[in-house]
């Protein structure tokens, strides 16, 4: 059985914590574009997280029903 690991779980809150703490600076800094790629690039980082989660779940269930 697969387990989920907690060190993703802790990357994704690090991602988190650093979108956390450089929104309200960059905010501060009236650099509101910068702001949007950096919040944009944070999604992304932890999509591609997510999906190679998925697809990890996806390969177990295709062994375990004997696809190929």
């Amino acid at each position: 059985m697969y387990e989920l690991d907690i060190d993703l779980l802790f990357r994704i809150a690090g991602v988190g914590m650093i979108l956390a703490i450089l929104n309200p600076v960059l905010t501060a800094l009236d650099r509101k574009d910068v702001t949007t790629y950096v919040n944009l690039a944070g999604i992304i980082i932890v999509l591609f997280m997510v999906i190679h989660l998925l697809a990890d779940l996806f390969e177990t269930v295709r062994q375990v029903f004997g696809v190929y």
